[in-house]
C-alpha cells in the first residue's frame, strides 16, 4: 500500500463512518489503536472519558490501597514489630522505593511482549494476593507479631516466619504493582487520539483530572484508614483496601468493552542497545551532511504497522552513525526512526535524574514527618489525631490546587504565552522544584522550634510529648500538596508526552523510577548521616529513635541545600532540552493540503511530512 492510498483510505473509511466532511471525531482512530482482537476501532465506538472513567475508579481504588498500607506503615513497623526509627524508617523507603523500581518490567513486558491491557491484569492479580496475604499478617494469631508481658516492657520479638510472612506480602504486592503503575496512566493516556484535535485538546487535562481524581483514595487512606489501623485495629485497616482493590478490579474488567489498545512494539531496551552499540562500532565513520543519504524505510512501511516515520535531528548526532550504510555491512543499520526514538529516551535522562532529589523529599511524608507527628499533642478532646493523617492534608492541598491549575492558572497563562498548557511542562517541574526548598526550609524552622519548646519543658531525655498541636506541622504538609500539583503532575505528563510513541509505557515508567531512587536515595542519606553525626559528636547524631534529642532541623537544613543545588543543576539541564514535535502538526498540514487546488501532489508532500519529530 502507498502512502498516498493510506491517506485516502484512512479519509474514505473516516467519511462513510462520519459527516460529509470526513470529521474524524466519528471516524476510524489513526494512531495506531485497536480492540483485544487487532482490528481497527471507531471514535465514537471506543475510547474517550467514557472508557476513562473505568480506570479512574480503578486508580481511585488503587491509591487507597496502596497508601492504607504505605501511610501508616512507619507506624506498624515501630509498635508492633519494635523497630527504631532509622530501621523503620528505611524498612518503610526500601519497600517504597522497590515499588516505585518494578515498574521498569511492567513496561518491559507490556511494550515488548503482553501489551499493556494484559500486563495490567496479571499484575493486578499478583497486587491482590499481596494485599490478602498481608491482611492475613496482620490478622491471624499465629502469623501476627506476639504483645508485650502485661504490665511491663517486656516485649517478644516477631518470629521468622511472622516477619518473612508480613514481608514477604509486601514485596509480593511490590511485584504486582510493577506492572499496573506504569499501565495504569497510559492506559488511560491511550484513550485519546493525538490525530484529532479535539481529543488530543482533552489529553492536556487527563494528567490533571487523574491526579485529581486519584486522590480521592489517598484522601480515604490518610484519614479514614490510618484512623481505623490506629483505633480499631489493622485487621480491618488492611482488609477494607484489599476489598477494595478486588472491587476496583472488577470494575476494570467491566470498561474492557470500550478500551482502546496499542500493539506492542518489541522491546525498547533492545532497540536503544542495538542502536548504541551500532554507533560505537562506527564511530571512526563520517556523518553524511544530507540526512537523505541515512538509511530509512519508506513511509508506507511505516503506514502497514500503523507507525510513524520520525525525521533525522542534530541532537546526538553521535547517534546517527548506527544509521549510516557501509557496504562490508552482513545486515541492514538501523533505521532513522529508531535512532530518533532512542534519542528522544536519551534526552529525557538528564531531566529524570534532576528530579530524584524532590522524589527524596516526598519519602519524609511518610517515615519523619509521621515520626515527627508521634512527638506532639494529638488531642482534640477525647478524639486523637493518627500522626500518618496528616498526609491528607497533601492530599487535600493538592486536590485544590490541581483544580485551581487547570481552570484557573493555565487559561491565564494561555492568554500570555500562547501555550495551551500555560507554561511548559519544564516550567511547572521547575516550580515545583522551588516549592521544595521552601518545605525543607520551613520543615527546618518549624523542627527548631518543636526542640526549644522540649528543652524549655524538660522532655529531651525523657522523650514524652512536647506541649505543641500536631498542627504546627501543617504547613510542609500542605506545601507538599503544592508541590506535587506542579512538580509530580508535571513529570507523569512529560515522561509519557516526550517518550516515542512505541515506548510510552517505558517513558511514563520513568517517572515511577524516580519515586523509586528518591526512597532508596532517603535510606542511604538517613542511614548516612545518622551513623556520620553520632561518630561526629559522641553518639548524639541527628536521628535518633528519641526524636527529641534528635537534630532534624539540621537534617532538613541539609535537604535545603541539596535541593537548591539540584534546581541548579535542572536548569542547566533544560538549557539543552529540545521538546518533541507535536502530532497534531501532521494533522495540520494534512487537512491544510487535501484541501488544496493541487489535491495528489499535496497528498504526496504531506506523506513525506507525516511523521513524529
Amino acid at each position: 500500500m502507498s502512502s498516498v492510498n493510506m491517506l485516502d483510505n484512512i479519509r474514505r473509511r473516516n467519511t462513510e463512518e462520519g459527516d460529509e466532511d470526513g470529521n474524524c471525531a466519528v471516524g476510524y482512530t489513526e494512531d495506531g489503536t485497536v480492540d483485544l482482537k487487532g482490528n481497527p476501532i471507531l471514535r465514537s465506538k471506543r475510547g474517550g472519558w467514557k472508557a476513562c472513567s473505568f480506570i479512574v475508579v480503578y486508580e481511585v481504588f488503587e491509591r487507597m490501597a496502596y497508601y492504607g498500607i504505605s501511610s501508616n506503615l512507619i507506624i506498624y513497623l515501630t509498635t508492633k514489630l519494635r523497630q527504631g526509627t532509622v530501621t523503620s524508617s528505611n524498612n518503610v523507603t526500601n519497600w517504597v522505593g522497590t515499588i516505585w523500581m518494578t515498574p521498569i518490567l511492567g513496561a518491559y513486558f507490556a511494550d515488548a511482549v503482553l501489551g499493556r491491557y494484559w500486563t495490567f491484569i496479571i499484575s493486578a492479580a499478583i497486587y491482590l494476593t499481596g494485599m490478602c496475604l498481608l491482611t492475613l499478617a496482620v490478622s491471624l494469631p499465629v502469623l501476627k507479631p506476639p504483645g508485650c508481658d502485661s504490665g511491663t516492657d517486656n516485649c517478644k520479638k516477631a518470629s521468622p516466619l511472622q516477619l518473612g510472612v508480613f514481608f514477604g506480602a509486601l514485596y509480593t504486592l511490590a511485584i504486582g504493582t510493577g506492572g499496573t503503575k506504569p499501565n495504569i496512566s497510559t492506559i488511560g493516556a491511550d484513550q485519546f487520539d493525538d490525530f484529532d484535535p479535539k481529543e488530543k485538546s482533552q489529553k492536556l487535562s487527563f494528567f490533571n483530572w487523574w491526579m485529581f481524581s486519584i486522590f480521592f483514595g489517598t484522601l480515604f487512606a490518610n484519614t479514614v484508614l490510618v484512623y481505623i489501623q490506629d483505633n480499631v485495629g489493622w485487621s480491618l485497616g488492611y482488609g477494607l483496601p484489599t476489598l477494595g482493590l478486588l472491587i476496583s478490579i472488577l470494575i476494570f474488567l467491566a470498561g474492557t468493552p470500550f478500551y482502546r489498545h496499542k500493539v506492542p512494539s518489541g522491546s525498547p531496551f533492545t532497540k536503544m542497545a542495538g542502536v548504541i552499540l551500532a554507533a560505537l562500532k562506527k564511530w571512526k565513520l563520517p556523518v553524511p551532511t544530507d540526512p537523505k543519504q541515512l538509511y530509512e524505510l519508506d513511509l508506507a512501511e511505516y503506514a502497514k504497522k500503523g507507525k510513524h516515520r520520525i525525521d533525522s535531528t542534530a541532537t546526538l548526532r553521535f547517534l546517527n552513525k548506527a544509521c549510516v550504510r557501509t557496504e562490508a555491512a552482513s545486515t541492514l543499520p538501523w533505521t532513522v526512526t529508531e535512532v530518533e526514538e532512542t534519542k528522544q529516551i536519551l534526552r529525557m535522562i538528564p531531566i529524570l535524574i534532576a528530579t530524584f532529589v524532590p522524589s527524596t523529599m516526598i519519602a519524609q511524608i511518610s517515615t519523619l514527618f509521621v515520626k515527627q507527628g508521634t512527638t506532639l499533642e494529638r488531642n482534640i478532646g477525647s478524639f486523637v489525631i493518627p500522626p500518618a493523617s496528616l498526609a491528607g492534608f497533601v492530599t487535600l492541598s493538592m486536590l485544590i490546587c490541581v483544580v485551581l491549575y487547570d481552570r484557573v492558572f493555565v487559561r491565564i497563562m494561555a492568554k500570555w504565552t500562547k501555550n495551551p498548557r500555560g507554561i511548559s511542562l519544564l516550567q511547572r517541574m521547575g516550580t515545583g522544584m522551588v516549592i521544595h526548598i521552601i518545605i525543607m526550609l520551613v520543615a527546618s524552622f518549624t523542627d527548631r522550634y518543636r526542640l526549644s519548646v522540649a528543652r524549655d519543658h524538660g522532655v529531651v531525655e525523657s522523650g514524652k510529648q512536647v506541649p505543641l498541636s500536631i498542627f504546627i506541622l501543617l504547613p510542609q504538609f500542605i506545601l507538599m500538596g503544592l508541590a506535587d500539583a506542579f512538580l509530580e503532575v508535571a513529570k507523569i505528563e512529560f515522561f509519557y508526552d516526550q517518550a516515542p510513541e512505541s515506548m510510552k509505557s517505558l517513558g511514563t515508567s520513568c517517572s515511577m523510577t524516580s519515586l523509586g531512587v528518591g526512597s532508596f536515595f532517603s535510606s542511604f542519606l538517613l542511614s548516612t548521616v545518622s551513623r556520620l553525626t553520632k561518630r561526629d559528636n559522641g553518639n548524639r547524631g541527628w536521628i535518633l529513635n528519641n526524636l527529641n534529642a534528635s537534630h532534624l532541623d539540621y537534617y532538613y537544613a541539609f535537604f535545603a541545600v541539596l535541593n537548591l543545588l539540584n534546581f541548579i543543576f535542572f536548569l542547566v539541564m533544560t538549557k539543552f532540552y529540545i521538546y518533541k514535535a507535536e502530532v497534531s502538526d501532521s494533522m495540520i498540514i494534512l487537512e491544510e493540503e487535501l484541501k488544496s487546488t493541487h489535491y495528489v501532489e499535496a497528498k504526496q508532500q504531506v506523506a513525506s511530512r507525516f511523521i513524529l519529530t
